[in-house]
């Protein structure tokens, strides 16, 4: 079983990175493999809503997005980090994860369905529990179970030295790691004796203005 870390941040071995290192540290002591994912700084252009994917099996700009949803596709579980940005998710993860959530969607590769999933969060101060909801809205829209530590997912620091100083957030971190491990033991166990997922239903949608 493998679960793949997202840094959604633009300093790659920054404050997010140090949250996601003590999950994936924990994650391998129970077993899980994991492996952390760098979104990177170069430029993410937003989804243009042209529908182009559900055709094309992949976003049209080809880039970035359509190499992780591939790889993404490999792994049994996935937990997204990002640092908050004027009290949101980052400029980095916000457009990367409307494409790749959209287009797996319309391209019909349910790579996320009932695959685990959680969000964690960085900064300094403040903004974090909406960041969090935020990107938890990813997961929500994608059936995927949300998985949860014993506080809201996040740390504070101004790098990653005072990170690793609160000691409460990165205990969190770790609690998470297990809870996303017992997760996927209990998912796998379940499959082993014939407990599947739910059938998929055909998408309905209702217009309010007809």
């Amino acid at each position: 079983m493998k679960v793949l870390l997202v840094n959604g941040s633009p300093h790659k071995n920054g404050c997010t990175y140090t949250a996601l290192k003590e999950i994936a540290d924990e994650l391998k002591k129970n077993d899980i493999d994991s492996e952390i994912y760098y979104i990177g700084t170069d430029a993410i252009r937003p989804c243009m809503a042209c529908y182009a994917c559900g055709k094309l099996g992949k976003c049209v700009i080809d880039d970035k997005v359509n190499d992780f949803v591939n790889k993404a596709a490999e792994f049994d579980g996935y937990i997204f980090g990002s640092p908050v940005h004027y009290a949101s998710a980052s400029g980095v993860i916000v457009p990367f994860l409307d494409r790749v959530f959209f287009s797996a969607a319309m391209s019909g590769r349910a790579i996320f369905r009932h695959k685990p999933g959680s969000a964690v969060v960085s900064a300094r101060r403040a903004g974090t529990t909406f960041s969090i909801d935020q990107l938890n809205k990813y997961f929500q829209i994608a059936e995927m179970p949300v998985i949860s530590g014993r506080y809201w997912n996040m740390v504070h620091g101004s790098n990653p030295d005072q990170v690793r100083q609160d000691k409460e957030g990165m205990q969190n971190m770790r609690i998470l790691a297990r809870n996303m491990a017992y997760h996927l033991k209990c998912k796998e166990q379940a499959a082993k004796v014939g407990i599947l997922p739910p059938e998929p239903e055909p998408v309905e949608q209702t217009n309010f203005i007809r």
